[in-house]
């Protein structure tokens, strides 16, 4: 399970997904753009829209699928409650958690988040800066034991400078696929913001 906004996804996203499917070994990687963002400050993007972008976005990796069960649920989104689902889903499967480090250094803040270690393993994509005591990896290790460190390259790109980028009209071809950018061109995504 990858879950996240994705608005919008980028390439950044796609080295993720390709590192933990090698890492892991996974048969499949399920991408789950969220649906109410309870912990976000900001308005995501219509759902509609995120949903297609990471399907472009993620349409030549063979072993993602992308899932929207998370927006068409009423009310904040919670992973726990889509890993019970998944769980119930496919009994007996082993079960990832994939999660980045902003996500891992926020993870005490989650609904019922004691429980995710319950359904998954949670593995963190740690950047490849990031070692000692003082990283979010280590700290989150230390209080959920069992958790798995994914190597990721350097990947200095977030939505955040995406959106900002094209709030201010300028090229964003470098940071996400050509599908994506003509998407987001054709329907006028993050231009007011």
């Amino acid at each position: 399970m990858f879950g996240g906004a994705f608005d919008p996804p980028h390439r950044g996203h796609a080295v993720l997904a390709q590192t933990a499917i090698a890492q892991l070994q996974l048969d499949e990687l399920r991408v789950f753009p969220t649906g109410d963002a309870w912990h976000k400050a900001r308005s995501l993007s219509a759902a509609p829209h995120r949903v297609a972008m990471a399907r472009l976005a993620f349409a030549t990796e063979p072993h993602v699928v992308v899932d929207a069960r998370e927006t068409l649920r009423t009310g904040p989104t919670y992973t726990v409650e889509t890993l019970e689902e998944l769980a119930g889903e496919y009994p007996g499967a082993e079960l990832f958690l994939i999660i980045g480090e902003d996500q891992a250094r926020a993870l005490p803040t989650w609904h019922r988040w004691e429980a995710l270690s319950g359904f998954a393993i949670i593995c963190v994509a740690a950047r490849a800066d990031s070692t000692g005591a003082d990283s979010p990896f280590e700290s989150l290790n230390a209080q959920i034991p069992g958790l798995i460190r994914l190597k990721m390259p350097p990947m200095p790109v977030s939505a955040t400078e995406i959106r900002h980028k094209i709030a201010l009209g300028q090229d964003i071809a470098p940071l996400v696929f050509d599908s994506v950018a003509r998407y987001i061109e054709q329907h006028h995504l993050y231009q007011s913001a």
